[in-house]
């Protein structure tokens, strides 16, 4: 196969993953990113995948992931995050100093253990649990982190999350009910939620719409790549992500751009690829090699910064609604708003949620590679 048909081919994979996770039972139980790991791990460990398959693959990890970014970015309306009620925005204020801190603290602990570059997780980290798994993929890249340590990561995050999502969605309600303040009675949601679900379904509307998003995305990348040796204070690695993101929130302030319904299901994908990718070039001698440094910061991080944030939405009497909400923003995503949301009966929570969690996004590629480099040269 040529070096084109193998980028073809990685791009192509999440496809056939897209489709299980849509009617398998067990595949829709685990998720299409936990599915595309597997998927990559299965074809990585298999041995079918000949030398001549490094290349390509590398270029469909990072092309994937440099046209994700402005993707998933094209859709943020800036202008909305100033009508979020300001609890939510306090919330959210405090769910990123409580990661961000303890990220820190458990950096130099783990330094003082002769962990390796234990800056590297807690990059991750910032980025992951004030974003997502975009942004902690775009810091793999500008930090140059192994693909073993970022699969190790991403991996074990995929289960101490599932049991931080079963612990909100159960447990969790009750016992901030103990310490924190009901829900102000008679809120109402703050602004509408635009209705995506009446999407022109002709094919011919639909190949335009993505052909134009892809289109801006690519000029994103262009520009991104062009002017990142300009910069010579950073990386070119590091400046290329940090320029992507800022063209694409300043392409979200152009209305055409932003209201492209095509752009964010193009990006997610994009994001599924770049996750099959990553996990096929998994080593095995290489994981096997690794302690549980990993395992133990990402425990600690995401329970220590929840415990932390609760303390300070107390100290500002901060509702549980808008706390928990605020806190499945950050650590999980703004996709997870929803069902949290429903889980609390309490609509008026969901566009808080939502809109806190996009800002999270915006801001984790910044706010995780400004913490991993002054980590880094303490």
């Amino acid at each position: 196969m040529t070096e084109v048909g193998f980028i073809v081919a990685f791009l192509a994979a999440p496809a056939l993953i897209l489709w299980a996770a849509r009617f398998v039972p067990l595949a829709q139980r685990l998720g299409p990113i936990v599915l595309c790991y597997i998927g990559g791990l299965a074809l990585g460990l298999s041995g079918l995948l000949p030398e001549s398959a490094t290349a390509p693959r590398t270029t469909a990890t990072e092309v994937s992931l440099a046209l994700a970014l402005p993707l998933l970015l094209f859709s943020v309306d800036i202008r909305s995050w100033g009508r979020v009620a300001g609890r939510a925005m306090v919330s959210m204020l405090f769910a990123v100093i409580a990661v961000v801190a303890v990220a820190t603290a458990l950096f130099i602990v783990f330094s003082s253990r002769g962990v390796d570059q234990p800056e590297q997780l807690a990059g991750m980290a910032v980025g992951m649990y004030t974003g997502g798994i975009a942004n902690l993929g775009a810091i793999k890249l500008a930090l140059s982190i192994p693909d073993e340590r970022y699969l190790l990561f991403a991996t074990v995050d995929t289960v101490v999350g599932a049991v931080y999502l079963l612990f909100v969605l159960t447990t969790a309600p009750r016992l901030v009910s103990t310490f924190l303040t009901p829900f102000p009675k008679g809120a109402t949601v703050s602004q509408d939620i635009e209705d995506n679900t009446d999407v022109e379904k002709t094919r011919k509307t639909m190949i335009a719409g993505s052909l134009i998003a892809l289109l801006c995305a690519a000029v994103c990348v262009g520009l991104a790549v062009a002017l990142a040796p300009v910069f010579s204070f950073a990386s070119p690695d590091i400046m290329v992500i940090v320029l992507l993101t800022t063209f694409g929130l300043a392409a979200s302030l152009i209305p055409q751009v932003r209201d492209n319904r095509y752009a964010t299901p193009i990006g997610m994908y994009l994001i599924y690829a770049f996750s099959f990718c990553v996990a096929a070039a998994m080593d095995l001698t290489a994981l096997k090699d690794m302690d549980l440094s990993v395992l133990i910061f990402i425990v600690l991080a995401t329970f220590g910064s929840l415990t932390l944030h609760a303390l300070a939405c107390r100290l500002a009497k901060i509702d549980g609604d808008t706390f928990l909400i605020t806190s499945v923003a950050a650590l999980m995503s703004p996709a997870f708003v929803p069902m949290v949301a429903r889980s609390l009966g309490n609509p008026a929570i969901l566009i808080s949620g939502m809109t806190t969690g996009i800002l999270g996004f915006a801001i984790g590629n910044y706010l995780g590679i400004t913490i991993a480099l002054m980590l880094a040269a303490i």
